[in-house]
């Protein structure tokens, strides 16, 4: 595959970090796993936890804060957009009253997710997340 057909963040140039897409490192928005290589995926759970909640709300503040990340490492020169298929999945869409019922949730997101042959790069969650995933 051509360099050109990777998808690529949003520069600077093109659309100031402050605007556009919220998504992470301003890459593109994709409804599933099809076609990628790796996804981002927000998992906004802290139902698990029975201190300090807060962890649902780290996949937004991630994405927000990511527009400040580059495409490439500039000590290493690592250029990862340029040799796979990234994209944001947007959040798994869990059961916030209920705790087994969002377990499930997560689960079957993440088996259709690996049913494409596509690494997770998860966002967010309570320790609980590991479970499901």
């Amino acid at each position: 595959m051509s360099e050109d057909r990777y998808n690529q963040p949003l520069g600077g140039n093109e659309m100031p970090r402050f605007a556009g897409p919220t998504t992470m490192m301003r890459l593109p928005a994709q409804d599933s796993a099809a076609g990628l290589d790796v996804a981002f995926v927000g998992v906004p759970f802290d139902i698990g936890t029975s201190n300090r909640p807060g962890a649902r709300l780290a996949p937004r503040q991630i994405r927000n804060e990511s527009c400040l990340l580059r495409p490439y490492n500039v000590a290493t020169f690592a250029a990862p957009f340029d040799s796979l298929q990234v994209a944001d999945i947007g959040d798994v869409a869990i059961n916030t009253f209920n705790l087994s019922a969002s377990i499930g949730i997560i689960e079957q997101f993440y088996d259709d997710l690996l049913s494409h042959d596509c690494k997770p790069l998860t966002m967010g969650g309570d320790h609980t997340v590991v479970l499901p995933i």
